[in-house]
């Protein structure tokens, strides 16, 4: 029985040790992380963007009076 008191306490403070150690430390304090790098969104072709497609065809309709 004594045996697993022994037991049952290390587990807790092993489970205490290492969540201490999460924490960085008696101060709570952490080291900094390294920011991430942002993700570059790729560019888009003018024949790929809706808008400029939209433009483009209220500027050919506007200029020429018949659609294109």
């Amino acid at each position: 029985m004594a045996l697993v008191v022994v037991l049952v306490v290390a587990i807790a403070v092993v489970v205490l040790v290492l969540r201490a150690a999460e924490k960085g430390g008696p101060g709570g304090v952490r080291a900094p992380r390294r920011p991430r790098p942002q993700r570059a969104v790729p560019p888009v072709a003018p024949d790929d963007d809706p808008e400029f497609l939209r433009e483009l065809e209220r500027r050919t309709r506007r200029d020429d009076g018949s659609p294109a």
